[in-house]
């Protein structure tokens, strides 16, 4: 009999041939303690602790415990940010941190490299890489296959760096306007914030690399619209408005979520196993890897104290369900392995953790025989570019799809050749185009001497180059905050001699503070930042007729100056290629496509108040304060509106069945214009209070000139239901009424409906998004 040697076979971990679970039990039955331990957190790397970048509290855990040579003997879990820490050349970080993981590979027995992560909320977070539009525009939008497209172009580079899981997407839906994250979601209604957010995520992870919902769950219910503030959302908010997102985004295979730092009702999700675990993993079915936000298992003991000490910390967070503590070893080191060693923490939470870290490190080849530290930029010829034509097109695209027309009076179009009188704080900074998760913003302000690293032309220097010809003259009036009466004198000067005055105000994004929009950033009313409402009622006062462009984080009022506008704008935070996508709408080159994905108040001081509101929480005669929006949910206008020529729908609907909407749809202009079909449910009679209308689908229709097209949506009962009072979610018989319409206030159609046949309960497997067909 010939035998055959195996001498050179891998060893069973590094087999591909095994599967995944008995390479990862293979290798777990061969690790100390220690070496388990090592795989559950990260290490940041050349965080500077001394230079004001950190966020509060968290200057005290950024050092290393110990020496580089000693931390990595045991192997190493996570690397953070080794390019969005501070501006690095590309082709130098992925040296670097091809050396880095070397290093991990050769000291420990096992040569396990480590994951690698950065923030992807507006791409990737690296110095000179594109800036694409705020998530906020990803919701204007109302284009789930664009937001793909996108999402797939930052997994590729991610790709090509090295980088294997990203920090995005943010699927808080926006409950309080003065909240400084607002920003950063896609909006105020959960089916709105888990259609894009799940595209985004099928998106990056078409690449190759982990995508990382954010943040798991309420951190946008904070009391006040405070940053990291305790949140009292009841058990039906939670499952009906704050959920869905999350379940919607993890169908599409998310591979990793992220705690929320909250507490909801005295409990901190990162030490809730009912969150973390009983919902997540047992009923979500989720088995990816769920990381710490940053320093949260730290603040277990620091801010939220429910934890006596760090080792402490590390048992609740490891009993709630946190895999890996991020961004750097403060709870899941030395004190985890102590308290593992005198008894105080099982070695099963621990092996718990492990495996779904190892597994995912299966999956993205990091346990494979041969594999190689080099990123695919170190082998190529020349500069390294990041911010290609192709990312350029790509963001230009989703910004001029982004912007929102909100009120025109005829102003807009721009006639060609017009005399412009360009002022406010905003119009002539590449910093009003970017958000503060953005690498310019978030790092950059920090390293000025470094410079933004790409092209982010302003909306001046747009107008100034159009090719409509306008006479420019550009005075900033007031900044962002602060300012004098001289400034405002000569932005005064500059409307009275124009035809028109293009006022653009808004928000500088930030950190903690030292912004008036993004985190730690939040509002105490919603008044236009600053001096910036003195301005624009300065230059209302001259007669010329004023453009209003708001590029900003939030909503603010406009309730005082609104109808003396002639028009007003808005772009949010619309990424490097914003300029030129708001000179093409103020031009009429493109036509104006964005709807809002969050209400504008009527009154700062309604908040909070979303659109999402229950009968008690609309206008009423026995309170004094109207709640009504200025511009309500998926307002947006068009310089040729769409002819609706005739909606339909049938009168029964089976509580397991699925029921069609049709809508025909005419543009009847010249020009491509574009309309988002939008479906609201109204359920008059339920076991709880319901909002009056609720988003259920939506979708855009692009129309040539002179087109007809028919778009047909089928819903599934599925999507009605609701936590009732058994606290089950359930779908109802009864009356129902479907309101399609172009926003949540202009509603072209009511269908009257009858929900048939038995109640239902559904879970996370029911039908959560329309289909769509289109002719």
């Amino acid at each position: 009999m010939t035998t055959v040697s195996t001498d050179t076979a891998p060893e069973v971990w590094k087999d591909t041939g095994r599967s995944p679970e008995e390479r990862v039990e293979a290798l777990m039955a061969r690790m100390s303690l220690a070496e388990k331990i090592a795989q559950l957190y990260g290490v940041w790397v050349g965080i500077d602790n001394t230079d004001g970048e950190m966020a509060p509290h968290q200057h005290e855990f950024t050092a290393l415990p110990v020496e580089w040579d000693e931390l990595v003997k045991n192997g190493m879990g996570q690397l953070t940010r080794p390019f969005g820490t501070k501006p690095v050349d590309v082709a130098k970080g992925a040296a670097t941190l091809a050396a880095a993981q070397r290093s991990i590979v050769a000291a420990g027995r096992w040569g396990i490299p480590a994951v690698v992560h950065e923030e992807i909320l507006t791409g990737l977070a690296a110095w000179k890489a594109g800036v694409y539009p705020s998530p906020l525009c990803w919701g204007a939008t109302f284009d789930p296959a664009l937001v793909e497209r996108m999402g797939a172009q930052i997994g590729a580079t991610m790709r090509r760096l090295g980088v294997h899981q990203g920090l995005a997407p943010v699927l808080d839906v926006a409950r309080d306007l003065r909240w400084g994250r607002v920003e950063e979601t896609i909006g105020e209604d959960p089916v709105l914030v888990g259609t894009i957010g799940a595209a985004y995520v099928r998106g990056v992870q078409s690449a190759g690399v982990i995508a990382t919902l954010k943040h798991f769950v309420g951190y946008s219910a904070s009391k006040a619209g405070r940053n990291l503030a305790p949140v009292s959302a009841g058990p039906r908010e939670v499952a009906d408005v704050l959920l869905p997102p999350f379940e919607m985004a993890l169908r599409a295979g998310a591979g990793s979520v992220m705690n929320s730092y909250s507490d909801i009702d005295g409990t901190p999700v990162a030490a809730d196993p009912a969150l973390l675990t009983d919902r997540l993993r047992d009923t979500y079915g989720f088995t990816g890897t769920v990381v710490a936000d940053y320093f949260s298992v730290a603040f277990l003991q620091t801010l939220h104290s429910v934890a006596a000490s760090p080792a402490d910390a590390a048992r609740l967070a490891l009993t709630a369900g946190i895999d890996v503590e991020l961004p750097t070893v403060n709870c899941y080191g030395p004190p985890l392995v102590e308290a593992v060693e005198r008894g105080e923490v099982d070695v099963a939470l621990i092996d718990r953790a492990l495996r779904r870290v190892l597994l995912q490190k299966c999956a993205l080849g990091l346990l494979d025989e041969g594999w190689t530290p080099e990123s695919s930029v170190l082998d190529e010829d020349g500069d390294i570019v990041l911010d290609d034509a192709e990312v350029r097109s790509l963001a230009g695209e989703l910004a001029r799809r982004s912007v929102v027309l909100l009120r025109n009076t005829g102003a807009l179009p721009l006639a060609p050749a017009v005399k412009l009188a360009v002022v406010g704080p905003r119009a002539d900074t590449p910093q009003a185009m970017m958000g503060c998760y953005s690498f310019p913003m978030h790092v950059g302000v920090h390293h000025p001497e470094a410079g933004i690293g790409i092209e982010v032309p302003t909306l001046v220097e747009a107008l100034r180059a159009d090719p409509a010809g306008y006479d420019v003259r550009y005075e900033q009036g007031v900044p962002v905050l602060g300012g004098d009466d001289a400034g405002i004198a000569a932005a005064v000067a500059a409307a009275e001699d124009a035809d028109v005055c293009v006022a653009v105000l808004g928000d500088q994004a930030g950190l903690f503070g030292r912004g008036t929009s993004g985190e730690g950033c939040d509002a105490a009313d919603l008044r236009l930042p600053g001096r910036q409402e003195e301005l624009l009622e300065a230059v209302l006062a001259t007669g010329t007729p004023v453009v209003l462009v708001l590029l900003v984080g939030r909503p603010y009022e406009l309730g005082r100056q609104v109808d003396r506008l002639a028009a007003v704008v808005c772009g949010f935070f619309p990424g490097e290629e914003g300029a030129a996508a708001l000179a093409d709408v103020l031009s009429g080159r493109i036509d104006a496509a964005g709807r809002l994905p969050v209400s504008f108040p009527g009154d700062g001081g309604t908040q909070p108040a979303t659109y999402l509101a229950a009968p008690l929480a609309r206008r009423s005669e026995v309170s004094n304060i109207d709640p009504t929006p200025l511009f309500p949910f998926g307002h947006g206008l068009s310089y040729a509106p769409v002819t609706w020529a005739g909606v339909e729908g049938g009168t029964s609907w089976a509580t397991d069945g699925t029921y069609d909407v049709r809508v025909t749809l005419r543009n009847e202009s010249e020009r491509e214009v574009s309309e988002v079909v939008q479906v609201y449910l109204h359920d008059p009679v339920a076991e709880a209070a319901r909002p009056v209308q609720a988003l259920i689908a939506a979708h855009r229709v692009d129309l040539a000139p002179g087109q007809t097209r028919e778009v047909t949506l089928t819903l599934h009962a599925d999507q009605t239901s609701y936590t009732g009072a058994s606290w089950r979610r359930q779908v109802d018989a009864g009356e129902v009424e479907l309101r399609v319409g172009a926003s949540s206030a202009d509603i072209r159609e009511t269908l009257a409906v009858t929900m048939t046949g038995p109640r239902r309960h559904v879970g996370f497997d029911r039908v959560m998004e329309a289909t769509v067909t289109t002719a």
